[in-house]
């Protein structure tokens, strides 16, 4: 058994479209009820960047640009990096380790199916290790 991204991601995510402002943005990311502190943009429905709060504050504040003025596509993350829902924590784990992320969205040929964040991950990661620790050891006296 793994630990399959579809068991742990949320399925409930923030989108916005590629054309709204970055001022529109921050105030869906202000009244989220679970602050998500993010939001997949969409294109046409299909997901096509990330906006973070992170993209807010460098890429906005930090040059005292007009959020108003600006929109979404201008600073989301781009492109957009994704994983499958059939795949495990584990290698979502080094996904996200070879793009210095901390959030994964989980889409399958376009659609939009939940994220994945690095808090889920280690969340779930000693259930993970102390899964694999036993399948070592319940396996261990029939390799000697």
């Amino acid at each position: 058994m793994s630990y399959l991204v579809k068991d742990f991601m949320i399925k409930e995510v923030n989108t916005v479209g590629h054309d709204e402002t970055v001022l529109d943005v921050s105030k869906i990311m202000a009244t989220d009820q679970s602050y998500k502190g993010y939001a997949v943009v969409l294109k046409r429905g299909k997901p096509v960047g990330i906006v973070t709060e992170r993209d807010l504050v460098n890429k906005v504040m930090a040059k005292n640009l007009d959020p108003a003025a600006i929109s979404v596509n201008q600073i989301m993350s781009t492109p957009l990096i994704t994983i499958d829902l059939e795949d495990d924590l584990l290698k979502a784990s080094k996904v996200m380790q070879e793009h210095g992320i901390r959030k994964l969205v989980v889409k399958r040929d376009d659609i939009l199916y939940g994220i994945l964040t690095a808090t889920n991950i280690a969340q779930n990661c000693s259930d993970y290790v102390d899964k694999s620790v036993k399948d070592i050891l319940r396996w261990t006296p029939f390799m000697v």
